[in-house]
């Protein structure tokens, strides 16, 4: 035998301190595993003087030190003619503390958890409680959703439309006869009215923020915030054009398509949670857009930018865009904003996820 990241080794009982260390890494790592009394680390049997109270204390001492409470199967077993003690357990309500402090399992080693580890592994356990999407609006009723939205997106989305409630239920956006929130995010009929940081706030500075030019608000279902999220952008940046026979096409300094991914990304993955809006900058050498909440779920910036991963923070609204082909399900988006744009760049700042495209058409220093 060879201890791993689901199995541990310990020579005798009198290990037994380490050894609910060891159950508690292994289940905050992979919710099960298993730990063989009487047999050493190395793997050499040597067995373990068991008695009718040697069973009975290793379930106390592990049931009175590991929170939440397990149950472990513990049976006595014969190895190579030696008695020795197996211990199973499996476990799903993470995180699990050992003697107060929580552990994780890294190869054969049980490493303490950092505060902020500890809080991220809190996050993702409760990640489906802490969804905006999915909540349930209390506000919002059927009257306050806009039919005739609700009929072109089931339409777009090649369903069959009925009426506006059995249409949301369809798209899984109720729950026990009410609204959620994501409902009222791209059907209502006026949004603002319940989340007043579902809005858009764009401006134009010069090269810095302390020159403002230009600044606006826009309010509006999602589907609206978008279209005017973009149409602001091509009024505000330098148009040039080519000819395409005999007709002439007007074509941006920044890609359209890029950055319009780039726009509903901003609304697909911002944190609705936070007061802040999603927000568009455009500066005399650059355009920004801007979506609150950071990345989500262990995300970098290099994975995103390497890999064609996706953590979603907003399952529900992802989908919805997905229905109607506004997003792609595999994260592909920032591929697509990178061939269209290759300098575009990507970075967090104080929680806020900032998509950057340089403007072609203006002198830089």
């Amino acid at each position: 035998m060879k201890e791993s990241e689901t199995l541990e080794l310990k020579k005798s009982t009198s290990e037994l301190k380490e050894a609910i260390i060891s159950i508690a890494s292994m289940l905050n790592k992979h919710g099960k595993g298993e730990l063989y009394f009487g047999i050493k680390n190395n793997g050499e049997v040597v067995g373990q003087t068991i008695t009718e109270n040697t069973i009975r204390e290793i379930s106390k001492t592990t049931s009175d030190n590991i929170e939440p409470r397990i149950f472990p199967k513990i049976n006595e077993i014969i190895l190579k003619e030696k008695k020795c003690v197996h211990v199973e357990f499996v476990g799903e309500h993470i995180p699990y503390y050992a003697f107060g402090r929580a552990y994780v399992r890294v190869g054969d080693e049980d490493k303490k958890i950092s505060p902020q580890e500890l809080e991220h592994i809190i996050v993702r356990k409760n990640r489906d409680k802490f969804r905006w999407d999915v909540e349930i609006g209390v506000k919002a009723r059927l009257k306050d959703i806009d039919e005739e939205k609700v009929k072109k997106f089931v339409e777009a989305a090649g369903l069959k439309y009925n009426a506006v409630k059995s249409s949301l239920e369809k798209l899984g956006l109720m729950k026990e006869g009410k609204l959620l929130n994501a409902a009222v995010l791209f059907f209502g009929k006026h949004p603002e009215d319940f989340f007043p940081n579902a809005k858009l706030r764009c401006a134009v500075f010069g090269e810095t923020t302390a020159t403002t030019i230009d600044l606006q608000d826009f309010v509006g279902n999602v589907f609206t915030l978008i279209e005017k999220a973009e149409r602001y952008i091509l009024e505000n940046i330098h148009m040039g054009m080519r000819l395409e026979g005999l007709r002439r096409v007007d074509v941006p300094e920044i890609d359209k398509e890029a950055f319009r991914e780039a726009i509903i990304n901003a609304f697909s993955h911002r944190d609705y949670h936070e007061y802040d809006s999603a927000n568009i900058a455009i500066f005399k050498n650059r355009l920004e857009i801007r979506s609150p909440g950071g990345l989500y779920g262990g995300l970098t910036i290099e994975k995103i930018k390497e890999e064609e991963v996706s953590r979603r923070r907003n399952e529900l609204i992802a989908d919805m865009f997905h229905r109607v082909h506004f997003a792609e399900k595999w994260g592909r988006g920032i591929k697509l904003i990178l061939s269209n744009e290759p300098t575009a760049d990507f970075k967090v700042i104080a929680g806020i996820f900032i998509t950057t495209f340089k403007r072609k058409g203006v002198e830089r220093g």
